[in-house]
C-alpha cells in the first residue's frame, strides 16, 4: 500500500458527496429554468431593444413569398432564424445572447448524449 492511500470510507464519502452536490445543482437549475421566466424575459427584452432587424420585423408583417426564393437566399419564418441567417449584421448584444443560448444548447446536447451531468 502507498503511504498516502486513502481509506475506502473516505473515497466513498467523497463520491457520495460529489453525487449529492451534482444532483442538487441539476435539480436547482431545472427548477430555475422552468419556473422562472425572468431568465428568458431579460434576453428577449435586450433583443427587442438592441436589434434593428427585430424592430423591422415588428413593423412589417411576415408575408409568404409569391414564388420560390432566389437561390442562395433563405426566407425565414422564425425571427431567431432570421437573426442567425444575418449573423454578421447583428449588433454585438444580439451576437452574445445568441452565442450563449446556442453554446448552452450544443454543450448540453453533447454532454447529455455522453451520459454526463448537464441541465
Amino acid at each position: 500500500m502507498w503511504p498516502l492511500d486513502p481509506s475506502r470510507k473516505e473515497v466513498l464519502r467523497f463520491a457520495v458527496s460529489c453525487r449529492v452536490v451534482t444532483l442538487m445543482l441539476q435539480v436547482l437549475t431545472r427548477f430555475l429554468g422552468s419556473s422562472t421566466p425572468i431568465v428568458y424575459w431579460f434576453p428577449a427584452h435586450l433583443l427587442q431593444d438592441q436589434e434593428p432587424l427585430l424592430r423591422s420585423l415588428e413593423t412589417v408583417p411576415w408575408k409568404p413569398p409569391a414564388g420560390d426564393s432566389p437561390p442562395g437566399q433563405k426566407v425565414p419564418r422564425n425571427s431567431i432564424m432570421g437573426l442567425l441567417y444575418n449573423w454578421k449584421t447583428c449588433s454585438p448584444v444580439t451576437r452574445y445572447i445568441l452565442g450563449y443560448f446556442l453554446s448552452y444548447w450544443l454543450l448540453g446536447l453533447l454532454l447529455h448524449c455522453n451520459f454526463l451531468p448537464w441541465t
